[in-house]
C-alpha cells in the first residue's frame, strides 16, 4: 500500500545526496527524506495540517450493537502523547521494549504510536501464537511490559489490557513526555522463526520505517482524501509499515478491522475506501462475495503483496470489476518495499514492478542483471541487522542479500522463486525447522521434513513427513495444535515407512515437493 507523502510536509525535508553509488545505506538515499526523527511525529504534523480531519475510523461489529469509533487527527495526536507519557509513568525508558498482543484495532493503533513516541521499542506478537511460542518472544526480546487484548502474560512481565479502557486508564499527562530525537534508534522489532528454528528479530530503526513512508511516498499514489481499509495483520511488516507508515504519510484516513470479517465488499462500499491493500487470499474472499458485481463502489487502488500473486487470481478479479491488482515486493528487513508495479510496464509472471525511488537492486554480482541469480537490496529502508547483536545485516557497502532469486527485464524486477526452504501461507513465513523441531519433540518420532505445496487460497500448505512407528497423523496434529500457531501447522501429515534419501543420508525434499505437487494436481 502505498503513500503519497508530499514534499515539505513530513516534518520538514532536507535532501541527502550519494557522494557515491556505492556507499553506505544511509548516504544512497537519493532524494527527498523525512527530517522527523520518529514515526510518529508524522501524525502530529497531520494535526497541524488537518487537525479536524478523520484519520482513524474502527467500524462497530457488522451484526450486533457495537461501538464506531473515529478519531481526527487532533485527538488521535493527544491521544497518543497521554498514552505515551503513561508509558513513562510506567516506569519505561527509551530504548526499552514493550509487546502488543492483540487483534487490529484503533487500540492497538494508538498504541503502537505512543510507544514509539515514547522512544519505546515495539514488539508486535501474534494473536494466534500460543503461550509457549509468545513467552520465548518475550524472554528474548526483553520486554518489560505486554500490552494484551487476550489475558495476562508470563510472570515476570508487567500486562497491562491492550483495549480502549486500559489505554484510557493508562494515559497521562502529555507534559510528561520525553522522546530523545534519534532516527537511528531502534523503533521496532519484528520476529520471525529463523532457519535454525529459533526465533529471531529485525531490528528496524525508525529511520528505515521513515525511509519506506517516503520511497513509496514518491509514487504518488495515495492522497489525504483517500479512505484506506487495514485488514493485514498488524503484527506483520505489510501491515505494520506499508499500511499504518503509508497512511501516517499520507494524511489519509484509516480503517481498521480484525483481520477478514464477513461482507468485506459491503465494507468497502459503505466506508469509501479508495485504496484496499492485502494479501492474495483476500481476493479469494471477494471474488466469492455473492453481491460482488454490485460494485466496489469508490475503490481504485487495489495493492497485493506478502505473497505471490497467482496470475489467474489476479485476472478474474480484473474481469469481474475491473480494477487492475497492483503488486510488489518485499521484506521485512526492508520494512518493506523493494519494488511496485505503479508506473512499470512489465508484465506477466513474476513481475513485481521497478525498484521504488531510493532503493537499489542487485543481481547477483551486479554484471548480468538479465539472468537469474540472488537478489540483494540497498537503502536507507533496510534493517540494522537481527536482534540483539546486529547480526547478518547489510554488509559494508549497504547491501543485503534477500536469499529470493529473480532478474531485472528492462529495469523491472521479476520473481523466479523464493528461498527455497521458505514455506508462505497467507503471506505470513513459516521456517521448515521450526515446524520439524516441534514434531520431533514426539518421542516415536524417527525422521521428519516439512515442505510446501502450492494452494490457490494461501499461497501454499504446509505439510509434513514423518517417519516413526506406532505413529499415528492424528497425534502428530494434536501436538502441533499445541505448540504451534495455526499458520504454522502442517495442514497435512503423512506418516512413511521410510523418507527418500540420497546418498549421504540427507532427506530429499525436491522429491517430497514433486509428491506434494502430484497429489494436489490429482484432487
Amino acid at each position: 500500500m502505498f503513500s503519497r507523502g508530499r514534499a515539505g510536509s513530513l516534518c520538514q525535508t532536507r535532501r541527502v545526496q550519494s557522494e557515491q553509488a556505492s556507499g553506505p545505506p544511509a548516504a544512497v538515499a537519493p532524494g527527498p527524506v523525512a527530517a522527523c526523527s520518529n514515526l510518529a511525529d508524522l501524525v502530529a504534523a497531520r494535526a497541524a495540517e488537518r487537525p479536524d480531519a478523520t484519520a482513524l475510523v474502527e467500524p462497530g461489529p457488522p451484526a450486533g450493537p457495537g461501538p464506531r469509533r473515529t478519531l481526527s487527527w487532533a485527538a488521535l495526536d493527544a491521544r497518543v502523547s497521554a498514552v505515551a507519557a503513561g508509558l513513562t509513568a510506567q516506569g519505561l525508558l527509551a530504548g526499552q521494549r514493550l509487546a502488543l498482543l492483540g487483534p487490529g484495532s484503533a487500540a492497538w493503533v494508538v498504541a503502537h504510536l505512543a510507544a514509539l513516541r515514547a522512544g519505546v521499542v515495539v514488539v508486535p506478537l501474534d494473536p494466534q501464537s500460543t503461550a509457549d511460542e509468545t513467552a520465548v518472544v518475550l524472554a528474548d526480546s526483553g520486554a518489560r511490559v505486554l500490552l494484551s487484548a487476550r489475558g495476562p502474560g508470563p510472570a515476570g512481565v508487567t500486562t497491562l489490557p491492550l483495549t480502549e479502557d486500559g489505554l484510557a486508564a493508562l494515559a497521562a499527562d502529555a507534559a510528561l513526555l520525553t522522546s530523545p530525537p534519534d532516527a537511528e534508534s531502534l523503533a521496532v522489532l519484528l520476529y520471525t522463526a529463523g532457519t535454525s528454528g529459533r526465533p529471531k528479530a529485525a531490528m528496524l530503526t525508525h529511520r528505515a520505517l521513515l525511509a519506506h513512508v517516503e520511497h513509496v511516498g514518491r509514487l504518488g499514489v495515495l492522497t489525504p482524501d483517500d479512505v484506506v481499509l487495514a485488514t493485514l495483520p498488524l503484527f506483520h511488516v505489510f501491515g505494520l509499515n506499508a499500511v499504518l507508515g503509508s497512511w501516517v504519510g499520507s494524511g489519509a484516513r484509516l480503517v481498521v478491522v480484525d483481520g477478514y470479517p464477513e461482507g468485506i465488499g459491503a465494507l468497502v462500499r459503505d466506508e469509501g475506501v479508495t485504496n484496499l491493500p492485502l494479501a492474495p487470499p483476500t481476493l479469494h474472499r471477494l471474488l466469492a462475495e455473492p453481491d460482488l458485481d454490485a460494485g466496489l463502489g469508490r475503490l481504485r487502488t487495489v495493492v497485493a503483496g506478502a505473497a505471490p500473486l497467482p496470475e489467474e487470481l489476479a485476472a478474474a478479479f480484473t474481469a469481474r470489476t475491473g480494477l487492475p491488482v497492483e503488486r510488489g515486493y518485499g521484506l521485512t528487513e526492508a520494512a518493506p518495499g523493494v519494488t511496485a508495479t505503479f508506473g512499470g510496464t512489465g508484465s506477466g509472471p513474476g513481475h513485481v514492478g521497478p525498484p521504488l525511488p531510493g532503493v537499489e537492486v542487485r543481481i547477483g554480482d551486479g554484471r548480468e542483471p538479465g539472468e537469474p541469480a540472488e537478489i540483494a537490496v540497498r537503502g536507507a529502508n533496510l534493517f540494522s541487522g537481527y536482534w540483539p547483536d546486529g547480526s547478518d545485516g547489510p554488509d559494508a557497502d549497504g547491501w543485503f542479500p534477500t536469499g529470493d532469486i529473480g532478474y531485472l527485464d528492462a529495469g523491472e524486477l521479476v520473481l523466479v522463486d523464493r528461498a527455497r526452504e521458505l514455506v508462505v501461507v497467507n503471506g505470513f513465513n513459516v521456517y521448515p525447522a521450526e515446524v520439524e523441531q516441534v514434531i520431533a519433540e514426539l518421542a516415536e518420532v524417527e525422521a521428519v521434513a516439512v515442505v510446501g505445496r502450492p494452494d490457490p487460497r494461501t499461497g501454499e500448505q504446509v505439510v509434513a513427513f514423518v517417519e516413526g512407528r506406532a505413529l499415528s497423523a492424528d497425534r502428530v496434529e494434536a501436538h502441533c495444535r499445541q505448540r504451534l500457531a495455526r499458520f504454522k501447522r502442517p495442514s497435512a501429515v503423512h506418516v512413511v515407512d521410510a523418507l527418500p534419501r540420497g546418498a549421504t543420508g540427507k532427506i530429499r525434499k525436491g522429491m517430497l515437493r514433486e509428491m506434494t505437487r502430484a497429489e494436489q494436481e490429482q484432487r
